[in-house]
């Protein structure tokens, strides 16, 4: 079957209204800004659990997740639909048992957590993980956005990556965390809205489900699919991992009025992740069905042109919202810890001060990840990369958080650093022996700190200056 084209006309109007709705959530970025340092980093603690929930979904499932489900739907069956059920598992798991201990620190970014338990050198070294990871998720971000705006667009993935970096930019400078919540809310149910309509379409053109299940091999349609258990098992590990490590889940989290309405937030992410991991998983095996020879890239958005012009308009501008909310939060969480841990303690700031540099630095990282995009990697095994990273901080927290012998920093930064490095090298070298980069990132830290402890005895927990290390001070995240 051969992909219609749109008129010129159409094109216009699909413009338009991706056009009109970046000019309206534009206008509400601005009027919803973020008027004091305490609002762009957390909302000033206002946030209601729904909101919070929509946006600890959308850090998840943005356009890297999309476009990459249906993509590695594509090749490897329905099993893909685990890449965002794994964000479901994870959200129940931190909302029962991390949630109320991350929130009851009182910070707001995750190194600074961490150092309560280990001490400002770790919180360094889990700032640049953090960092580096998330620069990459927007590398991943730029690339899949921007293969979504080509097919309708008519540009090529250069100007779509500066379009992408323009407009949610934009966004987060000046919304801060109180305007990228409430522009969220808009872009997540246009993003809804346009995954349904993508999947009526598919089904309509293949005739249903049935017809679907009769060309595909079986294996497209169990549980592993052409992607098996390990794999599946490690992008649980590695998402559960993430969501306890990575910055935006700890600033959305702080930005809410107390720590259970923090759970509740989680609860709803849960609800908003599940239907999605099927649609997509839906999606990827229809077009694989339609469009054996496609370049799998191209799942998802090659449905736009089979569509009418209005809901083509839909889908597109549903695409471009995941775009920017996915680009606008992780941009956000890196501005935040390059502010919290290297700007402030070494400039000592006003709040104006520190309100003015925050916004131009993250000018500076919405733009940064325009020159690391030389290639088009996989991109779903670029995401789970990027969760790998995250899933070293998670370990060396947990262990911190639960497990009393596993207090030394030295142990803690050899841990961090030695799996930072090992998870990179092993996804550079396409997991060896066919063992996945997420599981070197899962076991590394925790052996390394417990040798270390073995040998060495440990070193004397490192408490930040000015807290005082009592039962009150220690207990609040080891108890």
């Amino acid at each position: 079957m051969e992909v219609s084209n749109f008129s010129g006309v159409d094109t216009m109007i699909i413009m338009g209204m991706v056009f009109a709705y970046i000019a309206i959530t534009s206008y509400l970025s601005v009027r919803l800004r973020s008027k004091t340092s305490s609002e762009f980093m957390n909302a000033a603690k206002t946030m209601p659990a729904v909101i919070v929930g929509v946006l600890l979904m959308t850090e998840f499932i943005g356009a890297k997740s999309t476009v990459g489900t249906a993509e590695s739907a594509f090749r490897y069956g329905m099993a893909a639909s685990w890449s965002v059920i794994a964000a479901a598992v994870g959200y129940l798991l931190y909302g029962l048992f991390f949630v109320k201990k991350l929130y009851k620190s009182g910070e707001f970014t995750i190194s600074g957590a961490i150092a309560q338990k280990y001490g400002h050198s770790t919180k360094i070294i889990v700032s640049l993980i953090m960092i580096a990871a998330l620069l990459l998720v927007n590398v991943g971000n730029y690339i899949s956005g921007a293969a979504a705006l080509t097919r309708i667009m008519d540009v090529n993935i250069p100007v779509a990556m500066l379009i992408i970096a323009v407009v949610s930019t934009f966004y987060y400078v000046l919304g801060g965390m109180k305007g990228v919540a409430y522009v969220t809310i808009i872009h997540a149910g246009v993003k809804y809205l346009g995954l349904i309509l993508v999947l009526g379409v598919a089904l309509s053109l293949s005739g249903g489900v049935q017809p679907v299940i009769d060309d595909l091999p079986d294996w497209n349609f169990t549980l592993d699919g052409h992607i098996g258990w390990p794999t599946i098992i490690a992008w649980i590990l590695a998402t559960s991992g993430s969501i306890f490590s990575t910055q935006f889940v700890m600033q959305a989290i702080s930005s809410t009025k107390s720590a259970g309405e923090a759970q509740k937030s989680c609860f709803y992410a849960v609800l908003l992740c599940l239907p999605l991991g099927l649609i997509l998983g839906a999606v990827g095996v229809t077009a694989h069905h339609l469009y054996p020879d496609m370049q799998p890239l191209y799942a998802l958005p090659v449905f736009i042109q089979h569509m009418d012009t209005l809901p083509a308009g839909i889908v597109t501008t549903s695409i471009v919202a995941a775009v920017f909310v996915s680009v606008s939060t992780v941009a956000l969480a890196i501005a935040s810890l390059v502010v919290e841990d290297f700007y402030v303690p070494r400039y000592q700031p006003t709040p104006e001060q520190k309100l003015k540099m925050t916004r131009i630095l993250s000018i500076i990282i919405g733009f940064a990840p325009l020159l690391f995009v030389f290639g088009v990697p996989e991109i779903l095994k670029l995401s789970f990369f990027t969760r790998a990273l995250r899933l070293t901080i998670a370990v060396v927290a947990v262990l911190g958080f639960y497990l009393p012998f596993f207090n030394s920093t030295r142990g803690a930064n050899l841990g961090l650093s030695l799996a930072a490095i090992m998870t990179a090298v092993w996804y550079l070298l396409d997991n060896p022996l066919g063992i996945d980069n997420i599981y070197v990132a899962l076991a590394v830290p925790g052996i390394v700190m417990f040798f270390e402890k073995l040998l060495t005895g440990g070193d004397k927990k490192k408490v930040p200056e000015g807290k005082e290390q009592d039962e009150e001070g220690e207990g609040q995240l080891s108890h």
